[in-house]
C-alpha cells in the first residue's frame, strides 16, 4: 500500500511543479517596472554627469586651473552651445556630420557583410586578405586622409572613402568572428533540411552569427565616426560645409576653448545617442532572441 501511494502521489504534484516553473518564466519574461528603469538606467549616467560638472566647476572655482584660455567654465560653454543654436546652426553641426556618417556606414555595411561572408567560407580568401583586414583594422584612421585627399580631392567622396577604409575591416572581421563561433550542428541540420548557397546563409549562417557580426557593427560605427571626424578636421574646405570636426578644428584656429568643448560635448553626445538609439536595442533583441538576457 505504501507503494502505491507514493505512485499515486506524483502526478498530484505534477501540476505544482508545472505552475512553478511557469512562475519562474512569467517573472523572468516581465517588464521592467517604469521606477526600476529610471533608478537603473537614467539615474547612473545622470550622477556621473553631475559629478563632471562639480569636478570641472571645482577646477575653476578653487583656482586649480584659473586660465579660462585653458579650461573654460561649464557656464561658458553652455553659452556658446545657446549662441550656436540661437544662429541656427548648432542642427547644422550635427546634421551635417551625423548624415555623413550614417551613409558612410550604410555603405561600409553593404561592402564589409559580403567580404566578411567570403573571407569566413573561402579558405584560399581568407589566407589572402585575412591579415590585410585585420592589418588595416588597426590602422589608424587619420592615415587615409592625405591620399583620400590626393585620389579624390576636397569634396564628399573622400569623406565616404575614408569612412569606408575605418569601417569595412572592422564589419567584415566582426561577421568572420561570429561566423567562426557557429556551432558545426547548425550548419549541418541547415543542410539536411535543404538550407545551401545562399538560402543556408541568410536562414542559418547569420542568424546565428549575429552576435559578433552587431559587436562588428558596433565597432565598424565607432571607426565610421572617428575616420569622419579626422577628415572633417584635416580637410578643411568651404564647400564642406562645417561639420562638427570642422567645428573643432575652427575653434582651434580661432584660440575659442569654449567653442573647442562645445565641439568636443558634441560630437561626444552624438556618438552616445547613436550607441543608446540603435546599437543598444539591437544587442539586447540578439541577446533575448537567445535567451541570454538576464534581469535581476
Amino acid at each position: 500500500m505504501a507503494s502505491t501511494d507514493t505512485k499515486t502521489a506524483e502526478p498530484a504534484d505534477l501540476p505544482g511543479i508545472g505552475a512553478g516553473l511557469d512562475a519562474l518564466e512569467a517573472t523572468a519574461t516581465g517588464r521592467t517596472s517604469l521606477r526600476r528603469t529610471f533608478v537603473d538606467k537614467i539615474v547612473p549616467p545622470i550622477t556621473a554627469v553631475l559629478v563632471v560638472l562639480v569636478v570641472w566647476q571645482g577646477l575653476i572655482t578653487l583656482k586649480i586651473v584659473d586660465d579660462p584660455t585653458k579650461l573654460p567654465s561649464p557656464a561658458a560653454v553652455w553659452r556658446t552651445v545657446q549662441d550656436a543654436w540661437l544662429q541656427g546652426n548648432l542642427l547644422d553641426y550635427i546634421w551635417t556630420s551625423v548624415s555623413r556618417g550614417l551613409l558612410g556606414f550604410c555603405f561600409a555595411l553593404l561592402i564589409g557583410t559580403p567580404l566578411g561572408l567570403l573571407v569566413a567560407r573561402v579558405k584560399f580568401v581568407r589566407a589572402a586578405i585575412g591579415p590585410i583586414l585585420s592589418g588595416l583594422q588597426s590602422l589608424p584612421s587619420v592615415a587615409w586622409v592625405p591620399p583620400a585627399v590626393i585620389w579624390l580631392g576636397l569634396n564628399n567622396s573622400m569623406m565616404y572613402a575614408v569612412i569606408l577604409l575605418g569601417a569595412v575591416p572592422s564589419i567584415a572581421n566582426g561577421l568572420v568572428s561570429g561566423v567562426d563561433q557557429v556551432p558545426p550542428l547548425f550548419l549541418r541540420a541547415g543542410r539536411t533540411m535543404g538550407a545551401t548557397g545562399l538560402k543556408g546563409i541568410w536562414h542559418v549562417t547569420l542568424p546565428a552569427a549575429l552576435p559578433g557580426y552587431v559587436a562588428g557593427m558596433k565597432q565598424g560605427w565607432a571607426f565610421s565616426w572617428r575616420s569622419l571626424m579626422a577628415a572633417e578636421i584635416i580637410a578643411v574646405f568651404p564647400d564642406l560645409g562645417v561639420g562638427l570636426g570642422q567645428l573643432l578644428e575652427n575653434a582651434r584656429t580661432n584660440g575659442d576653448m569654449a567653442m573647442v568643448f562645445e565641439a568636443i560635448l558634441l560630437i561626444l553626445f552624438v556618438g552616445i545617442a547613436i550607441d543608446l538609439l540603435i546599437f543598444s536595442p539591437l544587442e539586447r533583441w540578439v541577446l533575448r532572441s537567445r535567451g541570454l538576457l538576464v534581469k535581476s
